[in-house]
Order: structure tokens, then C-alpha cells, then sequence
């Protein structure tokens, strides 16, 4: 029995007439027929009544026609399954809010085990439905989150912020900056459309640790952060450690500093794994 013969037989079948099938088909009336008797007489029965007004199927065609329909569909399936691993593999593309650490997209690219990865810059809080309409494989999403719109998530970045500002600052001269030494210094911040989840929980801790400070909102671009941190004025950030830079000191903040915590996020009903397997290696 043969792929080309069950595809005759279901095009007979749908037409009902031997010569639609054949012009469906893109072949001679005769070449059809022929295969279809050649099956008959494989299998042992006949599987067409012929009439001069068509064709129709016989008790043992009713039988054949659902197993030939999926014998079919498992053939394109397997064909399909190895034309796709032969094919080029297709980039994984991942959202990065800006200001991620500098080393996470190359470790993003190693955990991929030489798979093409691509990076989208987007703000957090705008990646989830990208992710959901197919324009991102997946996305890193600066914790905690509002709404992650249903995707699954996985923990891949986990650092304490510490105190960023001058090196002529008055509190560059400790070694750890303690909570009640915040008094009267502005928080330099970002828009908390940027990041909501992250951006309240900061804030949260602030309060919590009895700071409750003037917020300065600028752009996160280095030469601002830069300028606005050495401009003299009493002005601090909450960074991580790896975010200093020339005239720029950190201190640790004590105690129980708030953290930054990045999660690779991706739809988990999607058949690229790409993201899921970054997410293991990275955990391991």
C-alpha cells in the first residue's frame, strides 16, 4: 500500500467521480483508475461501486477512508517535523528592560548553547503582551510584577541595591551606608511606568526602613544619572554594585537592603522552548 495510493483513494472519495478527482489531482483519468484498482487488489475488497454517474464507496471503502485520512496526516506530520529540524534554527527573541546588569544578556546567550538569540530593548511593563502576541519568544521582567498575563516564570537574577552616588558625596566615606544615614537625601528614581512592580517595592521598602524621600525622576540614561549625582546636591541612588562608573562610588545598604530580581518569562503553550531552556540552565 502506498502514500500516492490512499491520496487517490481520498480525492475519489471527496469527488465521488473518477475524472474531478483526476483534475484535482493534476493527472490522466486512467493513471487514477489504475492505482485505485491496484489497491483494490491489495487489499482484497472493493472499495468503489462504478456507475456512469460516478463513484461511490463500498462498506469496506467507508471503512478504509478515516484510516487512510489519518495515515495521511501522520505521513505530512512526520515530513513537516523533519523539514522544520533541517531547516535554519530561528533566533529566540527576548524583550530587556533597560538598565538590566551588563553580563545577564551574555549569559543569556551562553545558556542558549549556541542557539541565535536576539534582544528587544522594551520597558517591563510593556513586554508581557508582546510576549502573548507572538512579537517576543520571551521576556526578562524586572520583579515583582503586576501582571505577568499568564506567562511562566522563572528567577534568573537576584542582587541587593546598595548606594550610588558621588565619590565627594559625605556618605562615600563609609564603608556601609545605614538607613537612618538617608535622612534629607533625595532619591534619584525613574518614571514608575517603567516598571511598576519594581518601582512600589523600592518605595515600600524605603517607607518601611523609616526614609521616605523627595523623589528626583530622570531619564535612565548614564550621562544624566552622572550629572544629576554630582551636581553637589545632597542626591542618591539604589543601585546594584556593577552600576558605578567614573566619579561614582557604591556603598552597601544596611540593613536588609531591597533587591533587584530579573525573571525570564514566556507563554508555556508555545512551542519554542528556547526561553524555558535558557531559564534551567541559568537555575542550575
Amino acid at each position: 500500500m502506498e502514500l500516492r495510493q490512499l491520496r487517490y483513494f481520498c480525492a475519489v472519495a471527496d469527488e465521488q467521480h473518477l475524472g474531478r478527482a483526476a483534475e484535482r489531482l493534476g493527472l490522466r483519468s486512467p493513471s487514477v483508475s489504475e492505482q485505485i484498482r491496484a489497491l483494490e487488489r491489495e487489499l482484497g475488497a472493493r472499495l468503489f461501486d462504478r456507475t456512469p454517474g460516478g463513484m461511490s464507496l463500498t462498506p469496506a471503502g467507508d471503512a478504509l477512508l478515516p484510516e487512510a485520512r489519518r495515515t495521511l496526516a501522520a505521513a505530512e506530520r512526520a515530513a513537516r517535523a523533519v523539514r522544520e529540524a533541517a531547516a535554519p534554527v530561528r533566533a529566540c527573541v527576548i524583550g530587556v528592560p533597560p538598565g538590566v546588569p551588563p553580563d545577564l544578556p551574555r549569559r543569556l546567550r551562553e545558556a542558549a548553547c549556541g542557539a541565535p538569540v536576539r534582544f528587544e530593548d522594551l520597558p517591563s511593563g510593556e513586554q508581557p503582551s508582546r510576549v502573548q502576541n507572538g512579537e517576543l519568544d520571551g521576556c526578562l521582567l524586572t520583579l515583582p510584577v503586576e501582571d505577568a498575563g499568564g506567562l511562566v516564570t522563572a528567577v534568573i537574577h537576584d542582587e541587593p541595591l546598595g548606594v550610588l552616588m558621588a565619590a565627594a558625596h559625605p556618605l562615600a566615606a563609609r564603608a556601609v551606608v545605614d538607613w537612618a544615614d538617608l535622612g534629607g537625601q533625595e532619591l534619584l528614581w525613574f518614571r514608575r511606568d517603567l516598571a511598576p512592580g519594581y518601582h512600589d517595592d523600592v518605595l515600600a521598602a524605603c517607607h518601611r526602613a523609616g526614609w521616605r524621600p523627595r523623589q528626583r525622576v530622570v531619564r535612565a540614561r548614564r550621562a544624566i544619572v552622572l550629572a544629576e549625582l554630582t551636581c553637589g546636591d545632597p542626591v542618591i541612588a539604589l543601585r546594584p554594585a556593577w552600576d558605578t562608573g567614573p566619579g561614582l562610588v557604591w556603598r552597601p545598604l544596611a540593613p536588609e537592603p531591597p533587591r533587584l530580581r530579573y525573571a525570564l518569562a514566556w507563554p508555556g503553550d508555545v512551542p519554542h522552548s528556547g526561553p524555558a531552556g535558557i531559564a534551567r540552565r541559568l537555575a542550575r
